[in-house]
């Protein structure tokens, strides 16, 4: 599959503010997954400098950094990338004791995803709503690892009032699984978290899709989560859509937090000055199966 990805975005001050640097989380993964044929980023107005920069989960970032007073900042980004995984289901699990949950990682692979296993609180599954609930999904497919992940996905999906917000952090897991009702970004996060509290090494993905969820009616950012298996790698599933991710997907970020995952991440000084945020996104896609055509946010 074949994206041209246009990506636009606004910061307005209400009077002149001094920005701090700023990291740039917008140009889309190289991997085996996808293939990025073309970037660009345009700011408007040019920063002092910048720096091409390798963030601590290996997403390419781009820190600005800014020496006048400003009251906007333009953000155009041009990508183009081939998605190359067209079956989510072309791996075996290697290591016996992923194989059912709650599952174990090697001693080399588990201190390097350590970040990726934390939970909050207890380790005990039964100790949380979210590990409680997702030990009763596990329990239903007899504690099978592929089985749980596409029925976690599912249960999302199908039992879950998916909405759009626009801004926002996401809710907790908890208070997603309480009122079963998120964004995105919200779903996401319970899914990394339901993983981990299974053992699975999980983490939040920003990035772009194809597909359109139902309580979107424009392209924006999307988010899903990606598993860590032993045989299989980092692997996506995509709760809000149901899905396994395969070549409908572009990754721009992936971390355990959702934070280092943001498109932009900065700070500015002003005293008392609001500031405003808009966006626009613009997708083409072509390639077998690509009905989203074009579409804009």
């Amino acid at each position: 599959m074949l994206f041209e990805i246009h990506h636009s975005i606004r910061f307005r001050y209400e009077r002149p503010v001094f920005l701090e640097p700023m990291t740039v989380r917008l140009s889309p993964r190289q991997d085996v997954t996808q293939r990025l044929i073309s970037h660009a980023l345009t700011v408007t107005e040019a920063p002092a400098g910048h720096s091409l920069i390798l963030e601590p989960d290996g997403t390419d970032a781009r820190v600005l950094w800014f020496s006048d007073k400003r009251e906007r900042l333009h953000l155009q980004v041009s990508s183009v990338v081939e998605t190359l995984r067209c079956n989510p289901f072309d791996w075996i699990l290697t290591h016996p004791q992923a194989q059912r949950l709650p599952a174990a990682y090697p001693a080399a692979e588990a201190g390097s995803l350590a970040p990726s296993l934390s939970t909050p609180g207890s380790s005990d599954p039964g100790s949380n709503p979210v590990g409680a609930w997702a030990a009763g999904l596990a329990a239903e497919v007899e504690h099978s690892t592929p089985d749980f992940l596409m029925r976690l996905a599912d249960d999302i999906h199908h039992g879950f009032h998916h909405i759009g917000r626009l801004d926002g952090e996401p809710f907790s897991p908890e208070e997603t699984l309480s009122g079963r009702t998120g964004a995105c970004r919200d779903t996401a996060m319970l899914y990394v978290m339901a993983c981990r509290s299974q053992g699975l090494a999980a983490r939040f993905v920003s990035g772009y899709s194809m597909h359109h969820p139902p309580e979107v009616s424009e392209h924006e950012l999307h988010a899903w989560a990606e598993v860590y298996l032993p045989g299989g790698g980092w692997r996506g599933y995509d709760p809000s859509l149901g899905l396994a991710v395969a070549d409908g997907h572009v990754a721009l970020a992936a971390s355990p937090d959702h934070l280092m995952a943001a498109p932009t991440t900065g700070t500015y000084r002003g005293t008392d000055v609001g500031s405003q945020l808009s966006y626009t996104i613009e997708l083409k896609v072509s390639g077998p199966g690509s009905e989203a055509g074009e579409a804009a946010a």
